[in-house]
Parts: C-alpha cells; sequence; structure tokens
C-alpha cells in the first residue's frame, strides 16, 4: 500500500455518478514488468480544480466504489495553476506496493470527496515475450518481400490517412460530446466511454508510428488494430447516433416547455387583467362608500340644525305662554276692576268721572283682547311651523322611522273656572300648550332610540361603530359574518 499512514477519502459513489473526462491519463502501457517502478502519467483538464487531498489510485477492472483500490499516492499540487489551463502531472508507483498478478488493472483520478475524476484504459503486470524467428528466403522472395513491404507501407499510409480522417471526426464527437455534456449530466458515462477510446486510438496512432520500420512484423497486429479502430469507430457512431436523439428528445421537450410557458404566460396576462378590474371596482366602490360618507354627514349636520330650530321653536313658544299667562292675569286684574267699578258706578250715578273712567277701562280691555288674539294667532302660526319641521325631520332618507307629533291642543274650562270668558290659565301645567315632541335619534342599522340628552358626537360615533373597516383593503361592511368571511379570504393570499 501507499507509504503514507492515513487513508484516501473514498465514498460509496457508484460508476454512474463519476465524471471521468475530467483527467486524462497518457501513455499508458498495455502491459508493465513486474519488479520494477512504474510512473503515471496525466493531464488535468481546465474542468477540473486540484485539491490536497485528491489522489491516483491502481483499480481492478470491474471494481464498484473507490473503496476498493489496491494502493494509492497522494497527488502533487500544480505549482502554477490557472482557470483556463491545462496541467500536465505524473506520479510515480513503487514496484513493492504493485500486484502480483496477471489481473487487468487500470488508474483512477479520485478527489478529496471520493469521486473519481478520469479512468486510463486497462493494463496488465506481465512480462514481455518475443519469439526469435530465423527466416531463410531466396532472392525471388526477398523481391517478393520488397514488394508487400511496398503495399504494407502504401495500406500503412492509406491507414494512417484513415486515422488523420478517424482523430478528425473523434475531435468534432468530443465537440459534440462536450455541448451534451452541458446539456445532460446523465450522458457523461457515455461521453467518458468515448474519451476512452478516442484515447486508444491515439495510443494505436502512437504505435503505429514507432512500428513503421517493422512493418512486415507486426502486419497481423496493424491488421488487427484496424479491425479494432473500425469496431470502436462504430460504437462512436452508435453514440453520436444515441446523442442526437436524445438531442431531439430534449428539443421536443424544450418545444413542449416553451408552449406550455407560453400557456402560463396568456393565463397571467389573463388573472393580471382580472386583477385590474378587481382594483377599478375597489375604486368605485371605494368612491360610493366616500359619497356615502359625505351623505351621511351632511344629514348629521342637517338634523343638528333642525334639532337646533325645534329647540329654538320650543323656546320661543314657552316665551309666548308666560306672555300670554301675563296678558291673562292682566285682563282677570282689569276684569276685576271693571266689577268694581260696576259696583261703584251702581252706587254713584251722579259721579260723572267715574263713568269715564270706566269707558276708559272698557276701551283698554278691547286693546288688551285684541292684543290676546294676535298671540294666540302668532302662537297657531308657530305651531304650524313646527308641526312642518317634524314633518321634515319624517321624510329624512338616512332614518328608518319618527314619531309623529301631536298638535296642540285648546285648552278647556273646568266647570270651577264656568263664569271666565278663557278660562284659567293657571289650571292646566305648560305642556298643555305646548308640543310633546319625542326622540328623534334613532339608529339606521340597529334600530336604538336615543334621548334627547345625547350629543351628536356621541350618536355618529354609535353609527359609525356599526361601520367594519378591513385592515388590507379600502372596503367596508355592516354585516360582521361577511366581515369575518372577507378577512378570512385575505388571510389565505
Amino acid at each position: 500500500m501507499d507509504e503514507t499512514l492515513d487513508e484516501p477519502p473514498t465514498s460509496a459513489v457508484f460508476l454512474d455518478n463519476c465524471h471521468f473526462s475530467q483527467v486524462i491519463f497518457n501513455n499508458v502501457e498495455k502491459f508493465y514488468v513486474p519488479g520494477g517502478d512504474i510512473t503515471c502519467y496525466y493531464t488535468l483538464t481546465q474542468h477540473i480544480t486540484p485539491r490536497r487531498k485528491d489522489w491516483v489510485g491502481i483499480f481492478r477492472v470491474g471494481w464498484k466504489t473507490t473503496r476498493e483500490y489496491y494502493t494509492f499516492m497522494w497527488t502533487p499540487f500544480p505549482s502554477d495553476l490557472s482557470g483556463d489551463s491545462i496541467v500536465q502531472q505524473q506520479i510515480q508507483f513503487r514496484a513493492y506496493y504493485l500486484p502480483k498478478d496477471d489481473e487487468y488493472y487500470q488508474f483512477c483520478y479520485v478527489d478529496e470527496e471520493g469521486v473519481v475524476r478520469g479512468a486510463s484504459v486497462p493494463f496488465q503486470f506481465r512480462a514481455e515475450t518475443e519469439d526469435d524467428i530465423l527466416v531463410v528466403t531466396t532472392q525471388g522472395e526477398v523481391e517478393e518481400i520488397e514488394q508487400q513491404n511496398k503495399d504494407l507501407l502504401k495500406e500503412n499510409k492509406e491507414l494512417k490517412e484513415s486515422c488523420l480522417c478517424l482523430q478528425k471526426q473523434n475531435l468534432g464527437l468530443q465537440e459534440e460530446l462536450r455541448l451534451a455534456q452541458e446539456k445532460m449530466k446523465e450522458l457523461e458515462g457515455e461521453v467518458c466511454f468515448l474519451q476512452t477510446g478516442n484515447l486508444e486510438l491515439r495510443r494505436a496512432q502512437e504505435l503505429q508510428a514507432g512500428e513503421m520500420s517493422s512493418a512486415q512484423m507486426n502486419l497481423a497486429s496493424v491488421r488487427e488494430q484496424n479491425i479494432k479502430l473500425g469496431k470502436e469507430n462504430q460504437e462512436l457512431q452508435k453514440g453520436l447516433e444515441s446523442l442526437k436523439s436524445s438531442c431531439e428528445k430534449l428539443e421536443l421537450e424544450g418545444n413542449f416547455l416553451k408552449e406550455e410557458n407560453k400557456r402560463l404566460t396568456e393565463q397571467n396576462g389573463c388573472r393580471e387583467r382580472e386583477l385590474q378590474q378587481f382594483k377599478e371596482h375597489n375604486q368605485e366602490v371605494s368612491s360610493e362608500k366616500e359619497q356615502l360618507e359625505s351623505r351621511l354627514k351632511t344629514t348629521l349636520d342637517h338634523m343638528d340644525q333642525l334639532q337646533s330650530q325645534v329647540l329654538n321653536q320650543e323656546k320661543e313658544m314657552e316665551n309666548l305662554v308666560r306672555l300670554d299667562h301675563d296678558k291673562t292675569e292682566q285682563l282677570e286684574h282689569l276684569k276685576e276692576e271693571n266689577r268694581q267699578l260696576r259696583i261703584t258706578l251702581t252706587e254713584q250715578h251722579q259721579n260723572h268721572d267715574l263713568a269715564k273712567e270706566l269707558e276708559e277701562k272698557n276701551h283698554l280691555f278691547q286693546i288688551l283682547q285684541r292684543k290676546k288674539d294676535e298671540i294666540e294667532e302668532k302662537n297657531l302660526r308657530l305651531r304650524q311651523e313646527n308641526n312642518e319641521l317634524l314633518m321634515r325631520l319624517s321624510e329624512s332618507p338616512d332614518y328608518s322611522a319618527w314619531v309623529a307629533v301631536p298638535s296642540a291642543q285648546v285648552p278647556t274650562r273646568s266647570p270651577e273656572n264656568a263664569d271666565l270668558l278663557f278660562g284659567n290659565p293657571y289650571n292646566k301645567s305648560l305642556e298643555t300648550y305646548g308640543v310633546n315632541v319625542p326622540s328623534v335619534k334613532k339608529c339606521p342599522l340597529c334600530h336604538e332610540v336615543f334621548s334627547d340628552d345625547i350629543g351628536p358626537r356621541q350618536y355618529e360615533e354609535h353609527v359609525r361603530s356599526h361601520i367594519l373597516d378591513c385592515p388590507f383593503c379600502d372596503e367596508t361592511f355592516q354585516d360582521k359574518q361577511v366581515y369575518d368571511d372577507h378577512v378570512y379570504c385575505h388571510s389565505l393570499e
């Protein structure tokens, strides 16, 4: 195992979740001679960022997780590392820690999270075997062999050209694989397989260049390699076709998603138009609410004015009643004096001065009588005006009910006051001549009736207590259940 004491970071990540194309292993031999150190050459692409806990391990072919390594070495951290550069690295494995059997192994680059970032082609640990062959040929055979060599050189040249063509195709396939890798991460395993085949093609090309001098001895292997390259090319073509079909599927899915996005955009536009209409309706309702509030305020002000007018009328009626009372007292006093004068006249017929005074008293009595009639007519007009004001109050649209005001009744004479012409004004209370005005303040929502001592501000606060304002929007409600449902709808949003 490795000379270091600490274990490398591993994980239970399977092959499907690995990225084999980020580290490329170079110059990997088919087999290594047992008993000697081996050097592993690899290239860090721009798709990987090396870290200090990365390591390279030797795995037996068929491994499932990174925990199945045979031996490993910590990777050296690059001294000059930039974002888009390709770095060539190498690491040496000691012979003591290498496998002793002839199974197939491969190099794997593992990062500090235990994820494989690159893998090499398989190789073996065994001795190289060569068979010495003694060939005896004639001149004709030599010429035939030379002709065969020329044919082989020509065929080798054609193979080189085909290899160059295959290499160009492989470069194009690599570019397509890179684009496909950006589109779908689940195809990274297939891309790694294609890059591994590309490395084998490059290695086969290098072997062909080295074996140009011994074309006759290696013709069979060249043909085998050509067949292998053809098979790998077919596999690459198949992989390319599968990638194209996957790209077509992705395009179909993209078109479907575009149509779905277009449909959702249209639905969003409809929702926005409905929301705009709802906002306009909400503004109209708010304006109507403001108008109703202004009308209610105007009505309340008008009510206050009418109530003040009624109070003024009542005060004026009280003044008229007091004035009428005073005039009645004066009239009774004059009647008493007139009676006394009559008694005096019956006793003293000769007194001309008394007769003259009696005439003056009679004249004064007639004047007072006319004034009383005028006061009663004025009182009657005031009562009619009061009744008209109460009728206007009953026709107000913002209140549901009013109590009708009864008309004033003329007082009747009692038997004890039958000798008086106009009756005794002190026999009845002032309520007989006044107007019994009940309360005119009634809530239009709960129909609660208020007394006259309730001020207009308290009455307005009571009416406004029935109006429920939404804390989320500008709507107002009078029904508590409808208000609760509306607030609950806001909470669902």
